[in-house]
């Protein structure tokens, strides 16, 4: 039976506010507001390579909220399931983001502790809903915001999972929401759902204490866990405006692993969402075509590179400009300058 969506994925919807131009937050007037969150950030970018997504969330019924609905319609994502919140109280979750140069490092402030979307309910959406999707994804970030919204995600999980669907999950570990041993014991309990698996070699081996070569790891998932792919990402971060980024992916039932080589100098202008990029690259060329594992990994590679030279959480690229970069990755010979 067709699907409505090819990926609908659950979390919270953030508004982002940032001072222009490498202003600090604790000195500059002017803030400029976007919007963002991890699981949109995933979305943002299959939606734009061409397949049908669809947002799970809630927003406060009032005019943030309709700033971050309309937002995410400009991506060409669904807002068929966006609940709204109508009570006194909603609010859209914040968090002020400071840019930064060598020596000094980005800072994070958060506001979003009593947001709308902390008071998810399952009755909130439809019960068909679960036949709807090829694909549901969430992450660890949306599991550590309390025990109401981590339930549901959880029991959405199970359901779509009983209609048929593959289940993607990244690990996105946050220490300012959870504590590492928080983090492994609530994953663990639900990697059994989990068909495609995206955790970084660094988290794997601190939040999940494991040992080995990347590749004993990744396999010590698949052994443990009926998961069907394993993705881990590798950053090394020479200053904040120069990055080198690559991943490895395995596939457990041909016991493969499936990489390339990593985008090297990457001059970034904004990180937040890269990581989020990268999944948003591997699930699009795990569901436009299945078993195509290098493919994957390609599209995730030059995904989260290309995100990294674009300001703001979301992505903004199209096909074309993915395919040109895989094919420059690739190419040894002499680049051109501009592309005209």
């Amino acid at each position: 039976m067709e699907k409505s969506f090819d990926l609908l994925a659950a979390g919270e919807v953030l508004m982002r506010l940032s001072p222009p131009d490498g202003e600090r937050l604790s000195r500059g007037d002017v803030l400029v507001k976007q919007i963002g969150g991890a699981e949109l950030n995933v979305l943002a970018g299959v939606s734009q390579m061409g397949l049908r997504c669809g947002m799970i969330s809630k927003l406060p019924a009032n005019d943030i909220g309709s700033f971050a609905r309309n937002s995410i319609r400009a991506t060409g994502i669904s807002d068929a399931y966006l609940a709204e919140d109508a009570e006194k109280d909603a609010r859209l979750g914040i968090y002020f983001y400071e840019g930064a140069a060598s020596p000094r490092k980005p800072r994070v402030v958060y506001d979003r502790l009593h947001a709308s979307f902390r008071k998810l309910h399952l009755e909130d959406f439809p019960d068909e809903m679960y036949a709807s999707a090829r694909c549901f994804h969430t992450s660890g970030i949306t599991l550590a915001l309390g025990q109401q919204v981590q339930d549901a995600t959880v029991e959405m999980m199970r359901r779509f999972k009983s209609q048929g669907a593959m289940i993607s999950f990244d690990v996105n570990f946050r220490g300012n929401l959870w504590s590492g041993e928080e983090a492994r014991v609530c994953i663990e309990s639900i990697l059994p759902l989990v068909d495609i698996f995206f955790c970084s070699e660094s988290t794997s081996r601190l939040t999940f204490q494991k040992e080995g070569s990347l590749e004993d790891i990744m396999r010590s998932f698949a052994k443990d866990y009926p998961i069907s792919v394993i993705a881990a990402t590798q950053r090394t971060v020479h200053s904040p405006k120069r990055h080198t980024f690559g991943s490895v992916l395995y596939s457990a039932k041909e016991d493969k692993f499936y990489t390339e080589k990593p985008y090297r100098d990457i001059e970034v202008v904004d990180r937040i969402g890269s990581g989020d990029a990268y999944v948003g690259g591997v699930l699009y060329g795990l569901l436009s075509e299945s078993g195509n594992y290098q493919r994957a990994v390609e599209y995730g590679d030059a995904a989260s590179a290309v995100k990294n030279t674009v300001p703001g959480d979301l992505p903004s690229t199209s096909p074309d400009e993915i395919a040109a970069v895989i094919a420059a990755h690739k190419d040894k010979g002499e680049q051109l300058e501009m592309a005209r």
